[in-house]
């Protein structure tokens, strides 16, 4: 692999007598993993279950090292959502901004879904994630991924950073910025990123992620989290990076990384040293710096990332005047949005004759912090778009004036006399959430994801959630035994 001159310069001086080891990782291949969706699949069975070689990821509980000559991400289970595909350096963000249940979360650099994705498995289904993408294509990949994954508190939105802040001021507990950066740690893994690479790009980045980092300071509540986090190398937009914030943002302090995360990873910590390029800085912040986390593919299994926990001081208790107003939400100027109706105005005549049929509440003693049936049944937050009708999450009082890809879980389209049931609500559902199910065996389901008819009980009729393994894959609909098929056609495998 042939690095860029500059590069290799910058880090045997950053790295001095570690220099070897660095550059001779970059003859290993390249760290590949998945990350077990708790929404859809048992964390603790999933080595023993799962038909691949699995091994622990020492900073996230639900993370493992896996093999990609094995081909993961192209099993049934993959299409069913119970695991992401992630590289293990990258798990390591979510798990130091440690998210818990009825936390309002905002993701404002989001795609294609990686740290999303893992922070609502950690939600439990509770709270809120407002997951944000300022590219259109990107966008969509990330909103995919969230249905894919049974997603149902999430509003995917594509707007600038600027925009999602004049939105949400003061808003949520917790915040990460994944920024974009020179992607220097992804090199090993691809090899477009050392075509791109540059001196001028890394400044590039700087400047933008100042933007990102500010925008996010809008947002954040007083004693709130947020997470910085990069994939690059680069000190300046790293430790230099955090020093600047914290130097203009007086009202933060870093996190111990170490406070967090398990101890024994090999994980590294941010070197204070390599803050010696942005003249003079105060020696409290600089003795902040070693808090930060950094990852170096010579030390561990693997790709280079950095992060940084950072508390806003304060608490929820304060300013109580400035966020009653965050929570009222600004609304500012946007793209019209679809005329909605909400809430016991909503028309749910068809929806409530589908949901009557084919829907189950669980009893209570097999009720569970995932079922999405109780919290359809308990909730009040339904929303058209058009004829499509949303679970809008009850935290959100508006979305008027942004650009929404997926406002919550999307339940179905209201039809002349009927109701069709969404793609989405399938993958948000168990088989036990349902009045009728059919479980397929491997050589069925990989049938159905083609998008082929299958072969069903002929007691079965009309709307059946396919599964697999216990995980929906989708809506088919049944009739004289024969399973029409519901699958999207955007989604079906080939081959």
């Amino acid at each position: 692999m042939r690095l860029p001159n500059e590069f290799v310069a910058r880090m045997r001086t950053l790295l001095g007598a570690e220099a070897d080891l660095f550059f001779q990782s970059y003859d290993q291949k390249h760290t590949y993993g998945l990350r077990i969706n708790p929404l859809k699949y048992n964390i603790n069975s999933a080595q023993n279950d799962l038909p691949f070689t699995l091994t622990s990821v020492k900073w996230a509980s639900e993370g493992f090292y896996a093999m990609a000559e094995e081909h993961p991400g192209r099993h049934p289970l993959h299409e069913g959502g119970a695991y992401y595909i992630q590289e293990p350096s990258a798990m390591s963000v979510t798990s130091l901004l440690d998210p818990k249940p009825d936390d309002k979360v905002c993701d404002l650099c989001a795609a294609p879904g990686g740290k999303s994705t893992h922070i609502a498995g950690r939600l439990c289904g509770k709270g809120l994630l407002v997951s944000n993408e300022i590219s259109p294509s990107r966008a969509k990949i990330l909103s995919q991924n969230i249905e894919r994954l049974g997603i149902g508190n999430c509003i995917v939105c594509n707007e600038p950073p600027d925009k999602i802040a004049g939105h949400f001021p003061l808003f949520f507990d917790k915040i990460v910025v994944d920024a974009p950066c020179s992607g220097e740690g992804m090199f090993r893994k691809d090899e477009n990123a050392i075509s791109e690479w540059s001196a001028e790009h890394i400044d590039l980045c700087k400047e933008r992620q100042k933007m990102i980092l500010n925008c996010a300071d809008q947002m954040l509540s007083p004693g709130g989290i947020m997470v910085y986090s990069t994939c690059t190398f680069a000190p300046e937009e790293d430790e230099q990076m955090i020093a600047w914030f914290l130097q203009t943002h007086p009202d933060y302090t870093v996190e111990d990384w170490r406070e967090i995360l398990p101890e024994n990873c090999n994980l590294d910590s941010g070197n204070p040293e390599f803050l010696s390029k942005t003249g003079s800085i105060d020696t409290s912040i600089t003795a902040l710096i070693p808090n930060t986390l950094r990852i170096w593919p010579h030390k561990v299994q693997g790709e280079g990332h950095f992060a940084a926990r950072l508390r806003k001081k304060g608490n929820k208790n304060m300013d109580k005047d400035i966020l009653k107003l965050s929570s009222q939400q600004s609304t500012p100027t946007g793209k019209k949005q679809p005329k909605r109706v909400q809430g016991k105005k909503a028309d749910l005549s068809e929806y409530a004759i589908f949901s009557e049929q084919f829907l189950r509440i669980r009893p209570k003693k097999q009720q569970d912090t995932y079922s999405i049936t109780n919290r359809l049944a308990n909730s009040n937050s339904y929303q058209y778009f058009g004829d499509e009708l949303y679970l809008i999450p009850s935290q959100i009082n508006s979305l008027d004036g942004l650009k929404v890809i997926r406002a919550g879980l999307h339940l179905g389209t209201r039809k002349k006399n009927r109701f069709e049931p969404a793609h989405a609500l399938a993958m948000a559902l168990h088989p036990e959430d349902t009045v009728q199910s059919l479980e397929c065996t491997t050589d069925e389901a990989i049938q159905y994801l083609k998008g082929d008819v299958i072969n069903c009980n002929t007691k079965l009729k009309s709307w059946v959630l396919v599964c697999y393994q216990g995980i929906s894959l989708g809506w088919g609909k049944a009739n004289n035994g024969i399973l029409k098929n519901h699958y999207p056609k955007g989604l079906r495998i080939r081959g």
